[in-house]
């Protein structure tokens, strides 16, 4: 670690609870991403915020959500985490699946963190809220595309219990289900969606395709057979073959299970192609130019490393990309005081055996220096593979967000590139 100040650095002696002033730009630094640009842009109308678990996921997409509405959108945020932090932010009892309205939002250009003042232009903007409750999304299509008869026969059937709580891909393919919902009542001018976490990245693009492949393919066709046959004339139409496998299928699965699947098949019949069809909609709604994808990381190793297979998963599925934010960085609190001379000087005081609290003040500023410049680092790492991608920092808070007030500090700080 050296001495040298970094421009960056210099933006950085601000209270964690302020925002940075905009630096100049360091040689070979990334592009800025301004997230206000994208917000105002009423071209704009989905932004997915994606990224590994526990990186601030969840509290970006409601900070950049209550920033659109405070400049005047309508706005909903679709969430899957079901902590209930993030509903108390939002001053709401509680989040599920029905949108609800945030109070509490005004026109605000720019948000209370930076001396933003009501403006008549933003008046007009709202928030709304809600959850993601995976079986009563997939319940609601049921009750969408089937007779209330048929509709009943499903739900009563265990295997679809099963399949719409707890099946692999689930949560992703009915979070892009309810995304399609949100778009197609046209009650919002832009919504937000924090995608669920998940360490083989980008599920949610796969979801969609891999549950209707599921639903419509060959196995499911093959376990519909004998429900759609039935009994004897089952027997007659199908060849030893084909018996062989039900057979093997049985012994698998045990003759219970495979009687759920096969009435689940026979109920579900005439809705197979929609998933597909809705699959594909919402695939194409994610590619349009009115979605932006946000990639959001912590400033540590494994998290820049899933962002970076992120970005590059993006690029490679030509989805709008609007780029990187770095969340919680820490920054030099003084730059002109290298780590070197602040371990120096506090070593000086203990030997004289003076001051106690500043020479462990000055230790702990010395972790922080070492700190600010090891995340430096990784994201130069993060740069250097991805030198197109526009960054934002935001730094790291003295306390979780519990508030409107903190989420307006996280949306400030998005707003103006660090």
């Amino acid at each position: 670690m050296t001495g040298e100040a970094h421009p960056e650095d210099a933006a950085a002696g601000a209270p964690f609870d302020s925002v940075p002033e905009r630096p100049r730009p360091e040689p070979g630094a990334p592009p800025r991403l301004d997230l206000d640009r994208t917000l105002r842009d009423p071209a704009t109308r989905v932004v997915v915020c994606c990224g590994s678990g526990g990186v601030g996921k969840t509290t970006t997409a409601a900070a950049l959500a209550l920033r659109a509405a405070e400049q005047g959108r309508r706005v909903v945020v679709l969430t899957i985490d079901p902590a209930r932090r993030l509903a108390q932010a939002l001053g709401l009892r509680e989040l599920d699946n029905t949108p609800r309205r945030v109070e509490g939002v005004g026109g605000v250009t720019g948000g209370a963190a930076d001396g933003g003042a009501v403006d008549e232009q933003g008046a007009g903007g709202s928030l709304d809220a809600m959850m993601l409750d995976m079986k009563r999304t997939f319940d609601e299509v049921v009750l969408a595309h089937a007779s209330r008869e048929r509709a009943e026969q499903i739900f009563a059937n265990p295997f679809y219990q099963s399949l719409s709580s707890s099946f692999s891909g689930t949560q992703e393919y009915m979070a892009m289900e309810k995304l399609g919902q949100l778009v197609a009542t046209g009650r919002w001018d832009l919504i937000v969606v924090d995608t669920p976490p998940s360490r083989s990245a980008l599920d949610f693009l796969d979801a969609p395709r891999r549950l209707g492949s599921f639903l419509d393919g060959r196995f499911l066709r093959v376990l519909m057979a004998p429900a759609k046959a039935g009994g004897k004339v089952y027997l007659k139409a199908f060849s030893a073959g084909l018996s062989v496998v039900t057979g093997t299928v049985t012994k698998l699965l045990g003759a219970s299970l495979l009687r759920d699947v096969q009435g689940f098949v026979a109920a579900m019949d005439t809705m197979f192609g929609g998933f597909r069809e809705r699959a594909e909609a919402t695939y194409r709604l994610l590619a349009a130019p009115g979605t932006a994808f946000v990639v959001v990381a912590a400033p540590e190793r494994d998290a820049l490393r899933e962002a970076s297979y992120f970005v590059d998963r993006l690029e490679r599925e030509r989805m709008p990309l609007a780029g990187l934010v770095l969340n919680r960085a820490h920054l030099d609190p003084a730059p002109e005081l290298s780590a070197e001379r602040s371990v120096a000087a506090a070593e000086v005081l203990e030997e004289a055996g003076s001051h106690p609290v500043t020479a462990a003040l000055l230790r702990l500023h010395a972790d922080r220096v070492r700190l600010a410049e090891r995340e430096r680092r990784l994201a130069a790492r993060f740069t250097a593979a991805h030198p197109r991608t526009p960054v934002a920092r935001v730094p790291a808070q003295p306390v979780d967000v519990h508030d409107l007030a903190g989420l307006r500090v996280i949306g400030a700080a998005l707003a103006v590139p660090a």
